[in-house]
């Protein structure tokens, strides 16, 4: 990370500087006007991760700076939501003078939410024992005088939680309030504004479907769940199991009924809707059934492997969201054969670096 290069001021020139490289790069499609979605300028990421350094009696955070090849001390750190800003002298403070729960203790993270939830997760190389239980919960009590707080301790092989392991989000998406389970230790969204921004983008492009929606890489269910107001039904995969019961909670909460969620990968799915195989998991199933003449994607960084991008051009529409505009790029140079690009958008999740949020709706010709 480069914190010389978070200077708010520049904000507006940095996000222009992306905006014109990415238009750069899509330059040999036909692309419409590019949408851009701006960022908070500070305090926008909603989860940070310190490494810890201890020094005599100080104990602080750090985080290496690639720019200076170094170490650089974070009391505070601009990025974070506030929430974790204030929870992070408190909780540094309460930690110094404890023998107990400082020993050994390499790494803070903290995951917080817009609606004033905050999860602690405290990683040691030492194994944790009665007397460390005992200290942590003592902890907690005094931060939970200040903090809608919870607190997990890691070791090697070791998960102590005390109360929970997860937050619940709560988002203003398109005028509808919606809750997110959010899992410690799971992917979510780390700009929670820019997140809803990105949501209700796919609302609006979605906004006269017909049919049903099909989606992979679900997550926590984060886009189906927001999406499933404009369908028949939504049938969505996921392959990581703490994802997949995030995302059936947040199915029951958000009142959603016309939403199922399969344990699997994107690759083991297009070799079932292809009839290649049959899959345990989708007993009692009919794939069949569905009329999913949408398809949603928001794969890993990879892209999407070659199977999967010969199952996306049998949809009408696509939605892709994607958080690496190389391998978005390759994606496009097969899926512009079959369907035109009828909305691009930068969604700027990650200010003061590189990394490029990209949002593309196609249109089969």
């Amino acid at each position: 990370m480069n914190l010389a290069a978070m200077d708010p001021s520049q904000y507006d020139v940095q996000l222009e500087a992306k905006r014109l490289k990415l238009k750069q790069l899509f330059t040999d499609f036909d692309t419409p006007e590019l949408e851009t979605f701006s960022s908070e300028t500070a305090h926008y990421r909603m989860r940070a991760e310190f490494r810890m350094w201890h020094e005599g009696e100080d104990l602080y955070y750090y985080m290496f700076d690639k720019a200076l090849d170094s170490k650089v001390r974070c009391d505070q750190f601009l990025p974070a939501s506030e929430l974790i800003n204030k929870m992070m002298p408190v909780l540094v403070d309460l930690l110094k003078p404890n023998t107990v729960l400082r020993h050994r203790l390499f790494q803070i993270d903290f995951l917080s939410t817009l609606s004033g939830e905050i999860l602690i997760s405290l990683l040691y190389h030492k194994q944790l024992d009665s007397e460390w239980e005992a200290q942590a919960k003592a902890l907690k009590q005094t931060l939970s005088s200040q903090f809608n707080v919870n607190l997990i301790g890691r070791a090697r092989k070791q998960k102590i939680i005390f109360d929970k392991d997860y937050v619940i989000e709560s988002l203003s998406v398109a005028g509808k309030q919606l809750q997110y389970h959010q899992i410690e230790n799971s992917f979510t969204q780390p700009n929670g504004k820019v997140s809803v921004k990105m949501l209700e983008w796919a609302i609006d492009v979605t906004k006269n479907s017909t049919g049903d929606l099909l989606e992979l890489y679900c997550g926590n269910g984060n886009f189906s769940v927001a999406l499933a107001q404009n369908f028949d039904r939504v049938l969505a995969t996921e392959l990581a199991k703490p994802s997949v019961e995030s995302a059936q909670y947040n199915i029951k909460v958000n009142n959603i009924d016309n939403l199922q969620i399969i344990r699997m990968s994107a690759e083991d799915f297009t070799d079932a809707m292809a009839k290649k195989r049959s899959y345990r998991r989708l007993e009692g199933i009919d794939l069949d059934s569905y009329n999913c003449n949408t398809i949603f994607v928001d794969p890993p960084r990879a892209g999407l492997d070659d199977n999967t991008v010969k199952l996306v051009q049998g949809y009408e529409r696509i939605v892709y969201i994607s958080c690496n505009p190389n391998t978005l790029l390759d994606n496009l140079k097969e899926l512009s054969k079959t369907h035109n690009i009828t909305r691009f958008a930068l969604f700027d999740q990650f200010p003061y670096t590189d990394h490029m949020e990209s949002g593309v709706f196609l249109e089969r010709k």
